[in-house]
């Protein structure tokens, strides 16, 4: 997977072993991939005029950067319906073409799946906007009271992984300033509540309507930082000192059993589908909790790509 090299919990390759264990994977970002339509943009018909050259190169599997409906204020990574293609890559047809055709060359897919967050224009977050506060509609995201003296505050400290407050207020229907919002990224990329049973059952929905078309597996974007503190408790400080497993929104316990139960739809398939995460921790204990028999098959080696930028880095300073 490009630089980022992957991490496994299964044993190394042999003739029994399952096919992500030494599978060459070859990413794929559409927009700049091959262009089937001449409009200037890449589009699923380019990659698959392309699938014959990358099964020449001995490619195994391609992982797709989110090919999704979406405003694209993130590349993609803000969905606004996680069973459409986006309209510039093609159609539901197309994508199903693709898998059908990459099956026939002995290359496998691996889709993009972002849990965190979706777009604010995603018709849950629309339609949680104009709903009430405490809503069903709203408990689906994070919406919460001001806070200050003079209601000038968001709801606690964290911080958007952009910069910035991780909060974005909203605005009424009589036009005042009302609740506040969560977005670990983007203010376009509202977080889901995973505390909601609604959006547990939705996800779960959508990995099935995806692995019933072919899809051979996943890359879980932000893989530890769905679940979050249910009281969104402050930060403060000192960021570092919380005890394995308590930070209010990093690699808290709870995430595991989300993940336990996308293994146990993958298990579920007759073929053997693969759950890879983005799980990027300094510690290596919590890191290979994420691979455990009934969690993820493969991480991101993310120790190997830090290695390697530092021994670059050594290396190129040597030349100036």
């Amino acid at each position: 997977m490009g630089q980022e090299g992957l991490a496994t919990s299964e044993k190394p390759a042999t003739q029994s072993a399952p096919w992500w264990s030494g599978a060459a994977i070859y990413q794929v970002y559409l927009r700049s991939f091959a262009d089937g339509d001449g409009d200037g943009v890449g589009d699923l018909a380019g990659c698959r005029s392309r699938l014959s050259h990358l099964a020449d190169l001995g490619v195994d599997a391609i992982w797709f950067n989110p090919w999704y409906l979406s405003p694209m204020a993130d590349g993609g990574y803000d969905v606004a319906d996680y069973r459409q293609i986006d309209p510039q890559f093609g159609s539901l047809s197309d994508a199903e073409s693709l898998i059908a055709e990459a099956h026939a060359l002995d290359i496998r897919v691996v889709l993009d799946i972002v849990p965190n967050h979706c777009s604010d224009r995603h018709p849950w977050f629309v339609s949680a906007l104009s709903s009430a506060p405490g809503s069903a509609e709203r408990r689906r995201f994070y919406f919460r009271p001001r806070r200050g003296p003079r209601g000038e505050l968001p709801p606690n400290d964290w911080q958007s992984e952009f910069g910035g407050s991780a909060w974005t207020r909203t605005t009424g229907p009589d036009g005042l300033l009302a609740e506040w919002y969560l977005h670990l990224f983007a203010p376009e990329q509202p977080d889901f509540n995973w505390e909601d049973p609604a959006v547990r059952a939705e996800f779960e929905a959508v990995l099935r309507f995806w692995f019933d078309r072919g899809v051979d597996g996943f890359r879980v974007d932000s893989a530890a930082l769905v679940a979050k503190d249910p009281g969104l408790s402050d930060i403060g400080a000192r960021p570092g000192s919380y005890a394995p497993g308590q930070h209010p929104f990093v690699d808290r316990d709870e995430v595991h059993a989300i993940y336990r139960s996308w293994r146990r739809i993958a298990d579920s398939y007759p073929d053997k589908r693969a759950l890879i995460g983005e799980v990027w921790l300094a510690d290596r204990e919590r890191f290979a909790l994420y691979l455990r028999d009934d969690e993820f098959h493969s991480a991101f080696n993310f120790d190997f790509l830090t290695a390697y930028s530092a021994i670059h880095a050594a290396t190129m300073s040597s030349y100036l």
